[in-house]
């Protein structure tokens, strides 16, 4: 029987190349090393690897991890980056709002010019000068943050794209002014022109747009009595301005257009402005940018407390995806995490 030949086979570069790719080692990697195609199909049958995708594998027979797919989809792509949510998950951001059906695909960004075949369980973006969007020095290589954030959000309703970017900030990954910056760059991304308002509104820290919103998607749209707007009003800690007052139902909405955590002291003002209105007996509601973009579910919850305190009226049907019935009442069919079309 012929002597087999001595492999040349890099074992410690492997094992370290293994740990720092979460135990995913790609058949290039593997010859470059110094393996012959003969140790591949000894590690194989050794079942030291297994397959993941064609031309990549991993170092148990077992389920893959998260990590493990990913480093998995970046190497049989390659070159490639992690993108969209695998890329913020990468970054660290955490996505309570996620699907496991969401987490189940790997994203993978990769030059305009390559066609390939993504394999099972991955998909694939094309995109022109790529070096400028991706981390090529984190392991694995990822889009950068800004970019894959705003390429998730893209393909959102707006309510959820608006949930998501405000989970980044509140998680200390990003700012609104640094997502404007990027978005700038990103001409023909969908729904550029209702996120570019929205986050032009929380990088100055006014609420024009918000306030805009309400009034033409909540209280309009629904046929809601119309507040008195941008009230001043004396109190025992001086000049307060209220968003909107609805003053026969002593009823106060203050609209709240920040994304992420306020500070203790923004907390503590509207603590304070609070008990002034219940000392007047008003009863004050706090929207945000995730209410007031499901309008007519923000517009149920708004009529039922006017007409608890008085209100005569019904709010109305807005239009053919509204979710009030034509009663006023909200559509038992209703489900707010089911997909729905963008207003």
């Amino acid at each position: 029987m012929p002597k087999r030949a001595e492999s040349s086979l890099d074992a410690r570069g492997l094992a370290g190349l293994l740990e720092r790719q979460a135990g995913v080692v790609s058949r290039q990697q593997l010859l470059d090393l110094g393996a012959s195609r003969a140790d591949v199909r000894r590690l194989l049958a050794r079942r030291e690897l297994s397959t993941v995708h064609p031309g990549v594998y991993v170092d148990h027979t077992g389920r893959p991890t998260r990590a493990q797919r990913e480093w998995a989809a970046v190497l049989a792509c390659a070159p490639a980056a992690l993108h969209r949510e695998s890329a913020l998950d990468a970054h660290g951001m955490t996505c309570d709002r996620d699907t496991p059906r969401d987490r189940a695909t790997v994203h993978v960004l990769v030059s305009r010019e390559r066609r390939l075949v993504p394999p099972a369980g991955v998909t694939i973006e094309r995109v022109a000068d790529m070096s400028r969007w991706v981390q090529h020095n984190r392991r694995p290589a990822r889009a950068r943050f800004e970019y894959a954030l705003l390429k998730a959000a893209s393909l959102r309703r707006e309510a959820d794209a608006v949930a998501l970017l405000s989970d980044a900030v509140q998680q200390g990954l990003t700012t609104a002014s640094r997502l404007l910056e990027v978005l700038g760059a990103l001409s023909r991304l969908p729904g550029r022109a209702g996120l570019g308002e929205i986050l032009e509104d929380v990088a100055a820290g006014t609420r024009s747009v918000l306030e805009r919103r309400y009034l033409r998607d909540v209280e309009r749209a629904h046929g809601l009595p119309e507040g008195t707007r941008q009230e001043r009003q004396d109190s025992a800690s001086g000049v307060v301005v209220r968003d909107v007052r609805y003053e026969p139902e002593r009823t106060l909405v203050e609209l709240d257009g920040a994304f992420g955590h306020r500070d203790a002291v923004d907390r503590w003002s509207d603590l304070q402005r609070d008990l002034e209105a219940a000392v007047d007996d008003h009863i004050t509601l706090r929207p945000g940018w995730a209410q007031v973009l499901e309008p007519c579910r923000l517009a149920v919850v708004v009529a039922s407390v006017l007409q608890h305190r008085g209100w005569t009226g019904r709010s109305r049907h807005c239009g053919p995806t509204c979710t009030i019935d034509d009663g006023g009442a909200p559509d038992p069919t209703y489900r707010p995490d089911a997909p729905q079309r963008p207003r």
